[in-house]
């Protein structure tokens, strides 16, 4: 069986600022990775030294066959203290949008992927309504700089996040400083400010985050469709587990889904489309999640090994938001490059068989391009493409890239 992508379906893979580019001194996560008590298994370190090397990674991405790459744009860089904006960074930015363009690739570009400069975090972060407003004016003046040569634009990377991953993990509405013992507080008494104002991404009260993230979607959205000088999509990603309901658990299950998503997917009918970004199933019971069922493979990240859940995603997504879909995220972290290539197979599979439904699903982006800085969990979890030499900073294509680059050019998958 052959699977056929329609023309004009996008081949890529992902990546963020903070976890390729590397010294990103500025940002919120900088401080927690270097606080002790906060969680983080290492600090992110040179990363992938991205910021230096991306000429290297764009012509490679290019070499093995992806039309598209998926990265960000580093608000802590552009806009490191309150109104002062660095125009070498943007120049920066503008010279990695002039690769892609050199190589073919269509350049997708997050403007928010999970890191915030420090004094926006010290301020209230995501759970203070002039963070919409702030974000809104670095919107505005990114897209005045950069626009010209985007391709297509999403505004915050999984804003539904910290409510998903709270309530994944039992924690009832909390952020992650649950896991944190004291490293939050120490952090925030390090920048000067009392605990209450220093409000990081997943470690912020995810309930309080829920609206101030939609209030900054949607208005980053409206300052970029207002400051392009010419016309490309603009939309959201949200990241999407594959809710399962046991015998009885329909009712939470459905009650799960509307809170993790309800209102981003009901913002996203008024975008141009909405990013899917998929890794795993999530069971639900009638009194809860339940953990991961006997039999089935458990990865690294300690979720299970469930490729089918990105057609589940899909079409949840595609029937409630009512929009385009872009797979801006999908993939496996894993040192056996055999599974990654069945679970990706798989997946893709599933896409088929949306698009044979006549659900308009416009892309499928791996993630990642590179073994990069996983968060938390520092770089154990090994989700790239293209390994990285530690020491050395040298890329090795792993077979996948080569597998997954062929079915790009070909645009089809022999199933």
């Amino acid at each position: 069986m052959t699977v056929r992508f329609p023309p004009g379906f996008l081949w890529g893979t992902a990546t963020a600022a903070h976890q390729v580019e590397g010294s990103n001194l500025a940002s919120d996560f900088w401080s927690l990775e270097h606080t002790p008590g906060t969680g983080f298994k290492e600090p992110s370190g040179d990363a992938c030294d991205q910021w230096h090397r991306y000429r290297e990674d764009v012509a490679l991405l290019a070499a093995l066959g992806f039309g598209a790459y998926r990265f960000s744009i580093e608000w802590a860089r552009i806009e490191p203290e309150e109104g002062r904006f660095s125009v070498a960074v943007l120049d920066h930015y503008r010279r990695v949008l002039a690769a892609c363009h050199e190589h073919g690739l269509v350049p997708f570009v997050t403007y928010h992927h999970f890191t915030s400069p420090r004094w926006v975090t010290a301020d209230g972060g995501m759970t203070d309504e002039r963070t919409a407003d702030r974000f809104a004016r670095f919107c505005e003046r990114a897209t005045a700089h950069l626009g010209d040569l985007i391709g297509v634009a999403c505004t915050i990377n999984e804003p539904n996040t910290p409510i998903l991953v709270s309530h994944t993990l039992g924690l009832d509405g909390k952020g992650l400083e649950a896991f944190s013992g004291d490293g939050v507080a120490e952090a925030a008494r390090r920048c000067g400010v009392a605990r209450e104002r220093f409000q990081p991404f997943l470690f912020a009260d995810a309930a309080r985050t829920r609206d101030v993230l939609l209030l900054a979607h949607r208005k980053g959205r409206d300052a970029i469709k207002a400051a392009r000088r010419r016309d490309f999509p603009v939309g959201v990603t949200l990241s999407m587990q594959d809710d399962q309901a046991v015998p009885g658990g329909e009712a939470r299950r459905d009650r799960m889904r509307d809170e993790l998503y309800g209102g981003f997917l009901e913002a996203a009918r008024e975008d141009d489309f909405v990013g899917v970004q998929t890794y795993t199933r999530k069971r639900w019971g009638k009194d809860g999640g339940l953990a991961n069922e006997d039999g089935v493979p458990t990865l690294v990240m300690g979720y299970e090994f469930w490729p089918e859940a990105l057609e589940a995603t899909i079409r949840y997504a595609a029937r409630e938001a009512r929009v385009p879909i872009h797979v801006t995220e999908n993939g496996i972290g894993t040192d056996d490059d055999a599974q990654r290539i069945e679970y990706v197979r798989r997946a893709l599979v599933g896409v088929g068989r949306c698009l044979a439904d006549g659900i308009d699903v416009r892309s499928y982006f791996y993630w990642s391009l590179l073994d990069n800085f996983e968060w938390l969990f520092g770089y154990e979890p090994r989700f790239g493409l293209v390994d990285v030499d530690r020491k050395t900073q040298l890329r090795t294509p792993k077979p996948s890239a080569h597998w997954l680059g062929k079915i790009a050019r070909a645009n089809a998958l022999e199933a």
